[in-house]
This record gives C-alpha cells, sequence and structure tokens, in this order.
C-alpha cells in the first residue's frame, strides 16, 4: 500500500489517494471498506492483467503492461478518477513493476492510458537517473461536456449551495473566496459541482477551480482531474484555444497541464506525483 500525493512535487499538497497493488480481485465489501478506513477522497486497487488473460489473437491484446484499475471513494465506487490514476501510475513506474513508458488501465470509463514524460532539460542537466525521479505523468482521458442547467429551480439551488454565485465566477479570487453550503450542494442534480473563474494575467495560469462533491462523500476534492475533463472543452470555447495551465484553488491546491483533442474529444491531463508514505495493509 502506498500513499501518493498527485498533481504535486511537494509533499501535503496536491490531492493524496491510497494506492493498492492486488495479487487477486477482493469483493465489493472488502474494496469499499479500505475506502472507509483511508477516508481519502479516492482509494485506488491495481491487479495485473496476464498474457493467460488475454490470449494473443485476442483482439484486446497488447503488449503495453495493463492493469484492471478501479476507484473508490469512502461512500461509493466511482467511474473515472484522474488523481488516483495518476497516483497509481506514478506507484507503478516508481516500483520497478513496469518497465515500460506507457501503461494501460481497463476501467469503467474504458482503456485509459498513462505515460511517463520525461522533459528534455532535466534530462540533460540533471543525468538520466535524476530525471526519471523527476517525470511528469500524462494521462489520456475521454472529455466530459459540463451539463447546462434547463430550468429555473435548478440555477436556484446552485446559487444558494454557493451563496449566491454561479459555476461560473468573474475571477480565480472569486473561485478562491467562496464558501459553499455542502448540505445544499448535495440537494443539486449531478454528482458535484465544479465552480470556475479566469485567471489573472500574470498568475501563470489559464483559470481556477474548485470542486465539490459531498453525495460522495467529498465535500471539496483537492485536485480533481476528471473535473478537468469538463472544464477543458468549456475554456477552450471560452479562450480559443487548446492548451491551459491550470490550478485547483482547494486549501491543499494543485497544477494541472491540460491539452485538448478537439478531433477525438480526448484530454490529456499531466501531472506530477510524490510518494509520501508506505506499508502493509494487514487485513
Amino acid at each position: 500500500i502506498k500513499q501518493v500525493d498527485a498533481f504535486t512535487d511537494s509533499p501535503f499538497k496536491g490531492n493524496p489517494a491510497a494506492v493498492f497493488l492486488l495479487e487477486k480481485d477482493r469483493d465489493e465489501q472488502w474494496l469499499q471498506s479500505v475506502a472507509a478506513e483511508f477516508n481519502l477522497s479516492v482509494t485506488c486497487y491495481l491487479t495485473r492483467i496476464t498474457e493467460s488473460e488475454e490470449p494473443h489473437d485476442s483482439p484486446n491484446h497488447s503488449s503495453i503492461p495493463r492493469f484492471r484499475l478501479r476507484w473508490f471513494t469512502p461512500v461509493a465506487e466511482v467511474e473515472l478518477c484522474g488523481h488516483a490514476t495518476i497516483a497509481a501510475a506514478h506507484t507503478l513506474f516508481t516500483s520497478g513493476e513496469v518497465e515500460s513508458n506507457i501503461i494501460e488501465f481497463v476501467t469503467l470509463s474504458g482503456i485509459l492510458t498513462a505515460t511517463k514524460v520525461i522533459a528534455n532539460n532535466v534530462e540533460a542537466s540533471k543525468g538520466e537517473a535524476e530525471a526519471h525521479k523527476g517525470f511528469i505523468i500524462e494521462l489520456n482521458f475521454p472529455t466530459d461536456p459540463s451539463t447546462e442547467f434547463d430550468s429555473a429551480e435548478d440555477s436556484l439551488l446552485v446559487s444558494k449551495a454557493l451563496g449566491g454565485a454561479s459555476v461560473v465566477v468573474p475571477s480565480a479570487k472569486a473561485v478562491v473566496d467562496l464558501r459553499p453550503d455542502f448540505g445544499a450542494i448535495e440537494k443539486c442534480r449531478g454528482t458535484g459541482i465544479i465552480v470556475t473563474g479566469i485567471a489573472s494575467p500574470d498568475s501563470g495560469f489559464d483559470f481556477h477551480s474548485r470542486y465539490f462533491s459531498p453525495k460522495f462523500g467529498i465535500n471539496e476534492d483537492p485536485v480533481c482531474g476528471s473535473a478537468h475533463c469538463a472544464l477543458a472543452p468549456y475554456w477552450s470555447k471560452e479562450l480559443g484555444k487548446c492548451d491551459f495551465v491550470a490550478y485547483q484553488a482547494s486549501p491543499r491546491g494543485g497544477v494541472l497541464n491540460i491539452h485538448l483533442d478537439e478531433e477525438n474529444q480526448r484530454v490529456l491531463l499531466r501531472g506530477k506525483a510524490t510518494t509520501v508514505m508506505e506499508g502493509t495493509f494487514l487485513v
């Protein structure tokens, strides 16, 4: 078991996830109980898919290392999670479990890839060993178009939950200053609410955001990769571009580099990660 802080290169920042590399599949009750015990925004579980499970003549066969990946909040399984996928890939890349720079994950959202990216300037200045310590992970995720509120009742519920604000606020400062009502958010449609605002020109970022999901036991997600699968298409239309540097303005904070592939409706999320804890789970 490892605990990894994702979308950061500093301990105690970004979004923490517990990562289990299992020798065999465990039952749902065990997976959910463990996630509740850790009480992090997400606990994820990896199981290696072996050659015997995917014969060479199978249409799904791949020479790339492949793992099943499941994500659980303290109260439920979720279909997509960016930060825990970063954490899972970081664990595999740093533990010697894989020699490849690409990993495929079989998930409820289909096959997702994680790629180890090493910056040329880091490799040149610090040497290969140091470069592999400071790599970035790139995820290839599907876009998730945002939902339009189609009734005055929905809009009123959201406004009340956000203390009178809307999901798009005038500035990054308004995102930071927001004081949400988590009980009211729980009554809103959907799995959670993303609040976002344009960043100041001198900040080095394109936009800020925060994500609230009390229905899934997460009042505020420290850094949510999957939320940016909805934010990327939105800000692409607003700013007229496809590459972004985003900041999630939770108390822990986190940085995401994003590319929107409009043609294929995919979002490439890039981020760093750092392992802060490892041990043995006895149950």
